[in-house]
């Protein structure tokens, strides 16, 4: 039976976009890795599903990568065992082949479009993007001034976290359960396990679930086992096995959750607005390691940090609204069956390989 996950490969940070896409064009040890071109609704996503549920049906793994900005999408379809997938390479997360055909290759979609109708439409066609890119700069700024916030939080907690405590739990937990693998080093894929969308922040605890079938869940307010999460990633890692660490979307280069899947074990953090709604095999107190005095204080601030985050959710539901509207804009000028079409010769294709 297949396992199905859903990550995200794009966040809305407190940086702006944040783009994990070009990991999938370094990888020379892809098969082949189709990047879909073509303009706002003619069919990517669509093209995307499809081909998931022909290789669902098969009996193969699929890991559905979903648009950070309307999660309701997708932005591509990967096939773990056959190194094979599915991606959208148009903006914001534009990729282009750096194997061309040996490894990555194209597929254009904007070719069963009708393009001189089209541009009957321009003027519609730049006044919602223009309107899409205005929404996404007012989310950019309320999501980087939560984060300013969250991390001056997390600064002043951090002050009083027993860290010599933290990393003998942690170690005792990377001597029990990391045992060599043996073999070469184990790679690390870098993902999101959710974030800040147009439907509000979710998370896909569904796929550490499929994953895993033993979880430590880390009762982390704070964030602040980042760096020990960092050390299991680079020890199971050195040991052999492949690891999906997932990454903060408001603080990137933070790991939030680990997946060593392998082992079949796994590492969420849990906190209000991010509660991992499973059964843990074991559960750390990080919260309880620290001495905090001024709880109220904090609590305030953070309250203040999701009312910024509020505010990104609607200017995000007013992007994925006005995207929405552009998508229908195109959609008369598409020949939606061509596409289909496409989609089941590149099933058909995938398919041949798995025999």
């Amino acid at each position: 039976m297949a396992t199905v996950t859903n990550f995200f490969l794009g966040a809305n940070s407190g940086g702006g976009f944040y783009n994990l896409f070009q990991q999938l064009t370094a990888d020379g040890d892809t098969y082949d890795l189709m990047i879909l071109k073509g303009c706002p609704g003619n069919g990517k996503s669509t093209f995307v599903r499809r081909i998931g549920a022909a290789m669902e049906a098969a009996g193969t793994d699929v890991e559905y990568i979903r648009c950070s900005g309307d999660p309701a999408s997708m932005d591509g379809v990967l096939f773990p065992k056959l190194r094979c997938g599915v991606v959208d390479g148009t903006v914001p997360h534009v990729l282009e082949p750096v194997y061309p055909l040996a490894v990555q290759r194209y597929v254009d979609l904007s070719r069963f479009c009708d393009v001189a109708a089209a541009k009957a439409s321009s003027e519609e066609i730049v006044r919602c993007v223009s309107e899409a890119k205005a929404a996404d700069v007012r989310a950019g700024h309320a999501l980087m001034a939560a984060a300013q916030m969250e991390r001056g939080i997390r600064m002043e907690a951090a002050k009083t976290l027993d860290t010599g405590k933290l990393a003998r739990r942690f170690g005792g937990i990377a001597a029990r359960e990391l045992r060599r693998c043996g073999g070469e080093r184990g790679r690390v894929f870098r993902r999101f396990l959710g974030g800040p969308t147009a439907e509000g922040c979710i998370w896909s605890f569904d796929s550490v679930d499929a994953l895993c079938s033993r979880v430590y869940e880390l009762d982390d307010s704070f964030g602040l086992a980042a760096e020990e999460l960092e050390k299991l990633c680079g020890i199971a890692a050195a040991k052999g096995w492949d690891v999906i660490a997932c990454h903060s979307p408001a603080e990137p280069n933070r790991i939030e959750h680990l997946l060593v899947p392998g082992l079949e074990l796994g590492f969420v953090t849990s906190r209000s607005g991010m509660r991992y709604p499973g059964v843990p095999c074991r559960r750390i107190r990080v919260d309880a390691m620290t001495g905090i005095s001024n709880r109220g204080k904090l609590r305030f601030e953070g309250k203040l940090a999701s009312l910024l985050k509020d505010e990104a959710v609607t200017a995000l539901q007013e992007a994925r609204d006005v995207r929405r509207r552009l998508e229908e804009i195109y959609r008369p000028y598409v020949d939606f069956d061509a596409v289909e079409a496409q989609a089941a010769v590149e099933a058909s294709r995938l398919l041949s390989w798995m025999s």
